[in-house]
This record gives structure tokens, C-alpha cells and sequence, in this order.
């Protein structure tokens, strides 16, 4: 069991898929720091880990905040942990049209999802192969892999993470990093809630598709048991999976269907 004793770090730890693959960590044998920017969901998932005896640390951060992050992960450090394995899941998601979304909520998306990942990311790094390697996942999505209507900022975000962390992995492979991406279609958490429109206020709602998905602990058995293998990408949900093989390899009816996809 690779995680056993090991000290990992996961961020979107207060719900959903986060929540989920710290519990199973934890389960796992390894100590668990989590983090997320809602402190009370941050520590019930802590008190489930504890109650079952395991080891966590909770440290509550905002993807938003570059500063915040840098300091943060400064302190693990100098507090003597030596991060093994970082696994994040912090994100936003989106519910606009291009032609009337602010670049305001573009930027938002992208700091979050993308600059606010990969800086936590170049804080722990150097730590990682100093210890002698380490582990990395980043949280994609199926429309990480192709574009999709109303998710113009949030499908680009995750385009982005596939292009930095696939460099990081051909850079660092004689350092022992591992680099998974983690590509989730349809899971049942919170992002769709917490979605932007287009004025910048919260969707408010669970997508019928979405609600409809696997449940984070089920797509927390499929990423543990991904982990475990060190694939360098794990899907993660049900049919809807299909549209990545459809747009690998018959393009032409991507296009076709892209257009007819409902948004939500």
C-alpha cells in the first residue's frame, strides 16, 4: 500500500470528491492535511478521519489567494512535514455563454482552477524531490479534453492544468514525481452549486446530469485504486465517458454533437 505512512495533502477536502479521497487515505495509513476556504465543512471531515483513528491536519486556504497559499505551504514545510503525495480538487465551475460572460469571471475561473493549483504545486515541489519523490494528481474534467457550451473559462482552466502538469511529468520523471490527472464527468458534488453565471452570483443548483452521476465515494475507490497503479490519467464516472472516446477518434461527430448538447 503506497500511502501508508506517508503524508498527503488534499485541497477541496470539505465536500465532494475531496472529502471522500481524504477519508480514504486516511483509511489507507497515510496522514492526511486538508484544506478548503469552508472551515466548518473542513472540520467535520477531520473529525470523521480522527474518530477512526487516523491523522489530520487541517490548514484552511482560498485557491484565490496566491499569497495565502505561499504562506501556508511554507509553514507545512517549516513545520517539518514532508509532503509524499498532493492531490487537489479545489475548483469553479461556470454557467455562461462566452458572449456574456465578464473577462472578470474568467480570470476568477482561471485563478482558482489553474494559477492557485500549480502555485501551491511550485511551493511543494522542490520539498518532494529533495525527500526523493513524491506524488501529484490534479482534478481535471472530461471537458478538460474538449470544449463544452457554458463552460468556456472552466473547460480552458482545465485544459491548462493538462499542459503544465504533463511538462512537470516529462521534467521530473528522473526525480521520482508521478503526475496523475484525474478526469471526472459526472460526480455528485457541489461544483454545479457553486458555478458562476454570467453576473457573477452562484448557480445555486445540482446540474439533473450531474445529479444523476457517481457518488464521491465511489469515484474515491475508482482515484485511490488509479493512485494505487500510477496512471497518468484516470476517468472517472459513467456513459458519459464515451464523449472522450468520441472525440479522440471520430472528431467529425464530436463537432456534429457538440452543438446539440444541452448546456446543463
Amino acid at each position: 500500500m503506497i500511502f501508508s505512512g506517508k503524508t498527503c495533502w488534499v485541497t477541496g477536502a470539505a465536500s465532494g470528491m475531496g472529502k471522500a479521497v481524504s477519508i480514504a487515505l486516511a483509511q489507507k495509513g497515510a496522514k492526511v492535511i486538508i484544506s478548503d476556504r469552508d472551515p466548518i465543512g473542513l472540520e467535520a471531515c477531520a473529525q470523521i478521519i480522527r474518530n477512526a483513528g487516523g491523522l489530520c491536519r487541517t490548514e484552511v486556504l482560498d485557491m484565490s489567494d496566491n499569497k495565502s497559499i505561499t504562506e501556508i505551504a511554507n509553514k507545512v514545510i517549516a513545520d517539518g512535514e514532508q509532503v509524499w503525495g498532493l492531490y487537489q480538487f479545489a475548483g469553479i465551475s461556470q454557467r455562461s455563454l462566452v458572449v456574456d460572460t465578464p473577462i472578470e469571471n474568467d480570470r476568477k475561473i482561471m485563478e482558482i482552477n489553474f494559477f492557485g493549483v500549480i502555485t501551491l504545486c511550485k511551493v511543494l515541489l522542490p520539498n518532494m524531490i529533495a525527500n526523493g519523490g513524491g506524488q501529484l494528481a490534479a482534478t481535471s474534467s472530461i471537458v478538460g479534453k474538449f470544449g463544452f457550451p457554458y463552460r468556456s473559462a472552466y473547460s480552458s482552466s482545465k485544459h491548462a492544468l493538462h499542459g503544465f502538469f504533463e511538462s512537470l511529468m516529462a521534467e521530473n520523471s528522473k526525480n521520482n514525481i508521478k503526475v496523475s490527472m484525474l478526469i471526472p464527468g459526472r460526480v455528485q458534488t457541489n461544483i454545479s452549486k457553486f458555478a458562476l453565471n454570467s453576473d457573477g452570483s452562484e448557480y445555486g443548483k445540482m446540474d439533473p446530469g450531474q445529479a444523476n452521476g457517481i457518488s464521491s465515494e465511489k469515484a474515491a475507490k475508482i482515484i485511490i485504486k488509479g493512485l494505487e497503479k500510477q496512471k497518468k490519467e484516470i476517468l472517472i464516472g459513467g456513459k458519459e465517458l464515451l464523449m472522450l472516446h468520441i472525440r479522440r477518434f471520430f472528431p467529425s461527430l464530436y463537432y456534429y454533437l457538440a452543438t446539440r448538447i444541452k448546456p446543463v
